[in-house]
């Protein structure tokens, strides 16, 4: 039998490991599959939520490292994975993404002689001022196998010295789960909750140190939000870390702005897919809207998934309220890019990531 860990240590990696594990569990008679969750991001009610959503066990491993500096939070993964991969003994350890996680665990299980793959691996902003560049750099310098969800990631590879052999296209695991679960997401009742069944209305999520830890920025985009408001429903499921600077700085958002807790993940599935545009500033939300062929507004200089700039329904817009304002009424007048699913985005990536593992091993 042949032991993997799969690791997880934010809400995004719950997507993309949840149907890794699904993959596994159908060929149980070969694989042993076990789940680590670090803790890095960690809120009880929303793990429990995302667990429950995506039909994924409880972790056999919970490190529970909490929040801390960069430093202070790799250190504590390292420690505490060291010692889970003593005790467990994996043959193979899969990580995802790009947090703090992501390259601790790499970096502890390559140490320690394992074979170690990245999921979502060769993504590239060009921006080092981001942490996750950073993460996704160190990552795919050190692991043994890259599964790569778009050909950008291979290209930047390539270029970056990884030998052909390690390098497999085998799509998004992110959509694998985004399909899985629109049935559910049709059957939610956010909407009701919400009362918005018949209303039109845009879809926010804004995170990113960069344009919610600086005051100015944050006031400004809060602004925009109010501005837009006046034309189309603003629907903010507000992560804890825009809350925190948002209470701090004694903001508040008018009545039209409709501000909810941070969602699970079908729920949050659900305004995703009836909504008539996306902004935000997340990574995989501009996957996700283009698997679904949602209207996009991505508030950032860069992004490390371009193709969904190049075909999806994502646009790039600069974090400032003119060019956010003018790209969300083109949407709302109809004026936006319909956009195509990328190659291999069809809620099959993670049996393929398995049926490549399974040939390492026979």
């Amino acid at each position: 039998m042949i032991r993997v860990i799969s690791v997880v240590g934010a809400r995004p990696n719950f997507m993309k490991v949840a149907p890794i594990h699904r993959a596994f569990q159908a060929v149980s008679d070969q694989f042993e599959h076990h789940i680590v969750h670090t803790g890095q991001h960690y809120d009880a009610s929303m793990s429990d939520a995302f667990f429950a959503d995506l039909a994924m066990p409880q972790p056999s491993y919970f490190l529970g490292v909490g929040s801390g500096s960069h430093a202070q939070q790799t250190a504590k993964v390292i420690t505490g994975f060291e010692q889970v991969c003593l005790e467990a003994r994996p043959d193979y350890v899969i990580v995802v993404g790009d947090v703090n996680s992501t390259v601790a665990c790499a970096l502890t299980s390559v140490k320690l002689g394992i074979r170690t793959a990245h999921v979502e691996a060769g993504l590239r902003s060009g921006d080092r001022s981001m942490p996750e560049e950073i993460n996704r750099l160190a990552t795919d310098a050190i692991v043994n196998d890259l599964f790569v969800t778009e050909h950008s990631g291979v290209e930047h590879l390539l270029s970056e010295g990884a030998p052909s052999s390690s390098v497999h296209l085998v799509g998004n695991t992110m959509v694998d789960s985004l399909f899985w679960a629109l049935p559910l997401a049709d059957n939610s009742t956010v909407l009701d909750r919400l009362n918005l069944r018949t209303v039109p209305y845009a879809l926010v999520t804004l995170h990113r140190p960069s344009n919610v830890d600086d005051p100015e920025q944050l006031r400004a985009l809060l602004t925009t939000l109010a501005t837009l408001s006046e034309e189309v429903a603003i629907v903010f499921p507000m992560h804890p870390r825009t809350q925190k600077h948002v209470a701090d700085l004694g903001l508040s958002l008018p009545a039209k702005v409709i501000v909810t807790e941070p969602c699970g993940y079908v729920d949050f599935l659900a305004l995703m897919k009836n909504a008539v545009c996306v902004i935000t500033d997340s990574g995989g939300i501009q996957e996700e809207t283009t698997a679904l062929r949602i209207p996009c507004v991505t508030a950032r200089t860069t992004t490390e998934r371009p193709i969904t700039t190049e075909i999806g329904t994502n646009v790039l817009v600069p974090p400032e309220p003119e060019a956010i304002t003018v790209a969300v009424r083109k949407v709302l007048q109809g004026n936006h890019k319909h956009g195509q699913v990328p190659e291999l985005w069809d809620g099959h990536a993670a049996e393929r990531i398995v049926s490549i593992i399974s040939r390492f091993y026979e």
